[in-house]
């Protein structure tokens, strides 16, 4: 659900940025009033983790289309909503100035359509009241899948509004809203029994974890580790395992115009993001730049290519300093406060 920028005007895009802005500045306040020490390096972990799944899309049998994890959800459970939200957009930084996934004049809708709506409102209003204060396997599964389902719901349809109001592309509400819909229904309840399964092992290893409270030290250093490792074993191999059919977002794209992608204007303020992108992006599109034009066979699945292995472990790393970075930063502030 990464929007690009051709679905934006810079108006829109640049309201977006603020709303998202003035969320991050919220949530930053909050974490420097209530930041625990252990917040900060599994914000970093699993960061890196939530990057790593993002890689891999998943088929929706019968539809030509994919999807893949959001994350806000996950690490709202396991981190709290605020740090959640600051780690979410950490990640989504990353992958589009680095990876070009997703536009710089979308990046804030991106960060508030995927942060905000699981973090601020799937969250505490549906996961929190259905998993309960000691939550079964039974209830996590409950609660996180009408969590996850409820936050790409609205998501969808905030980038259906979006680009609506944007009137860059001609993408009606109608036609858009009722493909967007019911494709992120179906992977709003793939992420729900993928976040149920990650917190009912979390919570059977490490039920501290879900308390979000002192583990101590030698089990903190042990969960870090052994979520930095997965994250890279992810990113690093079972990328190549991702679907190549496209995402839920341009399968909605080409139901409507026949085509996944959209061009938009070449001048202004998308030209001038553009080619700052285009400098930023070291592996676009997770890969290594092509050398040349040249006629190419047909996909192979699994995708064994080493830049996707690089793209993956240098985004996780990137990421798990962006996020712990940010963690540190607040907690320090917190420590003066």
């Amino acid at each position: 659900m990464h929007m690009a920028d051709a679905l934006l005007s810079p108006a829109v895009g640049g309201a977006m940025w603020a709303a998202t802005a003035v969320t991050v500045a919220v949530s930053s306040r909050h974490l420097q009033r209530r930041m625990e020490d252990q917040a900060v390096p599994l914000m970093g972990v699993l960061g890196a983790f939530v990057f790593a799944a993002q890689m891999i899309n998943f088929t929706i049998p019968g539809t030509g289309s994919s999807g893949h994890l959001g994350g806000g959800l996950l690490l709202a459970v396991l981190l709290g909503p605020q740090a959640a939200f600051v780690t979410l957009a950490s990640v989504l930084t990353v992958q589009a100035l680095f990876f070009a996934d997703g536009g710089l004049v979308a990046l804030g809708a991106n960060i508030f359509n995927l942060g905000v709506f699981p973090c601020f409102v799937a969250y505490p209003l549906v996961y929190e009241p259905l998993a309960g204060p000691r939550p079964s396997r039974g209830r996590i599964g409950v609660a996180s899948v009408a969590a996850a389902v409820l936050g790409l719901q609205l998501g969808a349809l905030a980038v259906v509004v979006q680009t609506v109001l944007s009137g860059v592309s001609e993408l009606p509400f109608g036609s858009f809203a009722l493909l967007m819909q019911p494709i992120h229904l179906a992977i709003g309840l793939v992420e729900g029994l993928v976040t149920a399964a990650v917190v009912a092992f979390v919570g059977r290893a490490r039920p501290e974890v879900l308390a979000r409270g002192a583990a101590g030290a030698q089990g903190l250093r042990r969960r870090v580790v052994a979520l930095g490792v997965v994250a890279a074993l992810v990113g690093g191999g079972l990328s190549w395992f991702a679907s190549s059919q496209p995402d839920g977002l341009e399968w909605s794209i080409a139901g409507v115009t026949g085509s996944e992608e959209l061009h938009g204007p070449t001048g202004g303020v998308h030209g001038a993001l553009a080619r700052l992108q285009e400098k930023t992006a070291v592996l676009p599109d997770y890969g290594f730049r092509p050398a040349g034009e040249g006629a190419e066979g047909a996909e192979a699945w699994p995708a064994v290519d080493p830049g996707t292995s690089v793209a993956g472990i240098l985004g996780g790393g990137l990421t798990l300093v962006l996020a712990g970075g940010a963690g540190l930063l607040l907690r320090r502030r917190a420590g003066k406060a």
